[in-house]
């Protein structure tokens, strides 16, 4: 049973930074595309960034340049370094694991991120 278990939201403000962190199990990770998702009240979920196994990066527009998507396949843990944020990016941040990027089919619980003006 996959279990995607994210950490590291709060408030911050805006310009600040947060490192989002998702811990796998139940899975070969190391195999697996991850990814990271948010959902702002009111829109649909995006994809912010995700992460191939063979180590290929993909960004949203509103993202690039501001985020990092990053993996230690060792710890089974995905990460997300957001910095630069703005009250934009505030919504709930999910991970993601899939055979592919594109194709996520495990996903965590969520972790709220909120960014004050």
């Amino acid at each position: 049973q996959v279990q995607l278990v994210e950490s590291g939201g709060g408030l911050v403000q805006a310009g600040g930074s947060l490192r989002l962190s998702c811990a796998a199990s139940g899975l070969t990770f190391s195999i697996n595309a991850m990814g990271w998702h948010r959902q702002a009240p009111g829109k649909q979920r995006e994809l912010v960034a995700a992460l191939s196994s063979g180590g290929s990066t993909n960004y949203a527009d509103s993202v690039k340049g501001r985020f990092t998507i990053s993996r230690d396949n060792a710890k089974k843990m995905v990460y997300l370094q957001m910095n630069n944020l703005k009250p934009e990016d505030t919504a709930v941040y999910y991970c993601a694991a899939g055979v592919r990027v594109g194709d996520f089919r495990s996903w965590g619980q969520g972790t709220q991120v909120t960014v004050s003006s």
